[in-house]
């Protein structure tokens, strides 16, 4: 028997708003997929083939001779997502989706494929392959959240050699706070579970053998708490091992660098963080401070300020599109970066992503514009705001690329790994 894992493709930043290459000195970021992939092909039987394709790299709708063809995607791609299940199951194929997107819109995915997984496909997978093989899958399997202990290694090594700039390092899974915006508290559990400490630097180990890096993408390892002794524990195995090559850089949010100590950070730091991707516009910080809350401005400095102090770049995100936004809310972000000498930022546009809080609200309240999902990608108006028309806000949007990178046109010329933007 085999399965084909495929990754679907999607628009970006530039992808969708291809004038923004005009004016912003950067290459592109191609990222690894998503860990869901690897760690199923982690669970997958050795007498199962593996097969595996990468949709942004070259269109994965050639011919395949896989009994079963599993699809993992979230929002962006599953336009994409849904058009390859249809075309794997005019050729006779079972398909599989699972994902972020499947498991918060599974009445949407199930008319495309055979079966839905909804959840942490781990818990379900072996049951997946076995229905598979005596092909009578089930419409739709839920795992509810797995006990980490018992999972393997991903197999990010099937994403090897495919020009990934670096790969997710996983430190636990779960949330428990309850951003409007976010889909991780129903995907993965409210509740922060962790990795043992062995998982976590068998994963480590697994980059370092073949060269590559790893993203710390979890935010909640900064709050005290179960998360952050394990990545703490993991900064003291780099530094007993001298791996710190190995990390690239770390998911954080300004309240979390807030709530840091800069004893912490240092260890960061020493452990091959140099860089933080500073997620804004989740947090009580970021969605006021640039809406004429001088305290949250005032935080919103130190945060940076702390970055800086701490020898760590702060690659700041800008979500501009919440209800307290207005026409002017672009030029005061542009001021704050200006003031707070941040060298490298992107931009995004408000985004109500399917089965979150925000996505309930704006439906109740009929401001969701359409459902073309390619266009749910953080680079496009897909919602009506509160206090701008769809279209000034798509003109702020583009207005701060612009704007921004207006004076920094040197960064062009720092090497690429200085450079890279997730474009």
């Amino acid at each position: 028997m085999k399965v084909l894992f495929v990754y679907p493709s999607f628009d970006r930043h530039a992808g969708s708003n291809p004038e923004l290459l005009e004016f912003v000195p950067m290459n592109e970021y191609l990222g690894s997929p998503s860990l869901g992939i690897a760690s199923l092909a982690a669970c997958t039987p050795p007498d199962w083939e593996i097969e595996y394709r990468d949709d942004r790299l070259a269109p994965a709708d050639g011919p395949t001779d896989a009994d079963l063809v599993a699809l993992s995607f979230f929002t962006p791609a599953a336009t994409r997502g849904m058009a390859l299940a249809d075309h794997f199951r005019a050729m006779g194929k079972q398909v599989v989706a699972g994902g972020i997107f499947p498991t918060m819109m599974p009445d949407v995915v199930a008319p495309h494929v055979d079966a839905v997984v909804v959840g942490e496909g781990e818990g379900v997978w072996a049951q997946v392959l076995a229905d598979a093989a005596a092909k009578r899958l089930q419409p739709r399997y839920r795992s509810g959240p797995i006990d980490l202990s018992t999972v393997p290694l991903p197999r990010v090594d099937l994403y090897f050699g495919t020009g990934a700039d670096d790969y997710p390092l996983q430190v636990s899974r779960g949330c428990g706070m309850t951003c409007s915006a976010c889909a991780l508290p129903t995907v993965m559990d409210p509740h922060v579970r962790t990795f043992p400490l062995e998982h976590v630097v068998g994963q480590l180990d697994q980059l370092t053998r073949a060269g590559a890096k790893g993203c710390l993408t979890e935010d909640t390892g900064w709050f005290p708490g179960a998360a952050h002794r394990r990545m703490s524990e993991l900064f003291d195995t780099v530094l007993e091992r001298g791996s710190t090559a190995a990390i690239s850089y770390a998911g954080i949010s300004m309240p979390m660098i807030l709530a840091t100590s800069m004893t912490f950070l240092a260890k960061a730091k020493s452990a091959g963080v140099d860089m933080f991707y500073l997620v804004g516009g989740f947090d009580p910080v970021t969605m006021k401070a640039f809406n004429g809350d001088a305290k949250a401005l005032t935080r919103a400095q130190t945060a940076i300020a702390k970055c800086h102090d701490a020898g760590i770049e702060p690659y700041t995100s800008f979500l501009i599109g919440l209800d307290d936004d207005d026409e002017g809310t672009a030029d005061r972000m542009l001021e704050f970066a200006n003031r707070a000498q941040i060298r490298k930022a992107e931009f995004a546009v408000f985004t109500p992503y399917p089965g979150t809080p925000s996505w309930h609200r704006l439906v109740a309240q009929d401001r969701i514009l359409h459902r073309n999902w390619s266009r749910y990608n953080d680079a496009n108006v897909v919602f009506r705001p509160a206090k701008m028309s769809p279209d000034a806000l798509h003109g702020a949007y583009i207005s701060l690329w612009r704007e921004f990178y207006a004076g920094r046109g040197h960064l062009a010329d720092l090497p690429i790994g200085e450079r890279t933007i997730q474009f």
